[in-house]
């Protein structure tokens, strides 16, 4: 059993663990302080809740098994105030810790209910999909939803561990684990073109989480983010690159009421980020975006109805200042910038040219 562990540095630094069959790990990563382990799950995987909670009653632990809704339904207000009343209903402590199973909604909502707990108690991470391995659960962003946008209440709240144990993968559902790519293609678009010359090698193998490059491609893509993290934990300057993509598709998650998948929303999202770049000025990667996202199945237009709603939901993001938004974009193959204050114009002579009828 091969062991990779990914340093993750700053104020306080953690280890990202990646293999197969190593959920034995998972004990050395809660500590021996903790009392209760309150591990938080999708309601309807409780399959990958079983190995977790055995692991850690066998190491001698209090586990208390606190089911959430799937997907981004947990990441709620109602469902973050259940936590913090089972928390408190099994006398959570200081150094309890809460680990938190599934995929990246799930280790959002889990980071943040740790984070608020007590001004704030140990996490570990434990990523059951591709883009909660690659993405959500490495970073220490945690947050929740709420009706005027996504991700607008949260913290920043690093880990003490996350691991990830590729053995989960070979369940999940195929349309899951493609739009998860979406995330790992950014990482080589922003920061390690050798990702995106793996995929276009075997685009698909690619898309199965047996592909001869698939633990190779989800590590290059966690040290994009260690690397990011590492310098800039709170979103100061650099970690804003790891948002290329994802103001339009923050908006199109908000239309579609949540109901797309987030790799599916950012693939369109970084194919409107590339146009946006080229009508600026800077790189034209716009072909070989669309070439890489088609080849494994992810969408590159959208709606073409839909952009008032989408203009509007784009005032509501995390990188604008003001009335001003900013956005990431390419000044050539991992050369990551930002664009301010960009034109109406340019905005929507962007988004024509990703609209194309109803998202796939």
């Amino acid at each position: 059993m091969t062991v990779t562990r990914i340093p993750v540095f700053g104020d306080s630094p953690y280890d990202v663990v990646v293999g197969t069959g190593i959920l034995g790990e998972l004990p050395g990563l809660v500590g021996d302080k903790a009392r209760t382990v309150a591990v938080i799950h999708p309601v309807t995987l409780p399959e990958l809740a079983g190995p977790v909670t055995g692991v850690l009653e066998k190491a001698g632990y209090d586990v208390l098994a606190i089911p959430v809704p799937d997907a981004e339904a947990a990441k709620d207000v109602h469902v973050l105030s259940s936590l913090w009343s089972a928390f408190g209903r099994h006398g959570m402590t200081r150094t309890d810790v809460v680990v938190g199973v599934g995929g990246g909604a799930t280790t959002d909502l889990a980071g943040f209910a740790a984070a608020t707990w007590l001004r704030g108690v140990r996490v570990v991470q434990v990523p059951t999909t591709l883009l909660a391995m690659v993405d959500a659960a490495v970073g220490g962003k945690t947050g929740i939803n709420t009706p005027e946008g996504k991700n607008l209440v949260g913290s920043f709240h690093p880990p003490a561990g996350v691991l990830c144990d590729l053995a989960t993968l070979v369940g999940v559902p195929r349309d899951d684990y493609v739009a998860g790519l979406a995330e790992t293609i950014k990482g080589g678009f922003i920061a390690d073109p050798e990702i995106l010359r793996l995929v276009e090698a075997d685009p698909d193998a690619a898309r199965h989480p047996e592909g001869v490059h698939t633990r190779e491609l989800i590590e290059r893509k966690i040290q994009v983010k260690a690397d990011v993290v590492g310098a800039d934990l709170k979103e100061s300057g650099l970690r804003e690159i790891l948002n290329y993509g994802h103001t339009l598709a923050h908006a199109i998650e908000r239309v579609e009421n949540y109901t797309i998948r987030h790799g599916e929303a950012v693939a369109i999202g970084l194919v409107y980020a590339a146009e946006l770049g080229r009508l600026a000025g800077r790189a034209d990667l716009v072909a070989r975006t669309r070439s890489i996202l088609t080849s494994v199945g992810l969408p590159t237009v959208y709606r073409d109805d839909a952009w008032p709603r989408l203009r509007e939901h784009m005032k509501i993001d995390k990188k604008a200042r003001g009335a001003k938004l900013r956005f990431v974009v390419l000044d050539g193959l991992a050369e990551p910038s930002r664009l301010e204050d960009p034109s109406e114009e340019l905005l929507e002579a962007a988004y024509r040219a990703v609209s194309g009828g109803p998202h796939a």
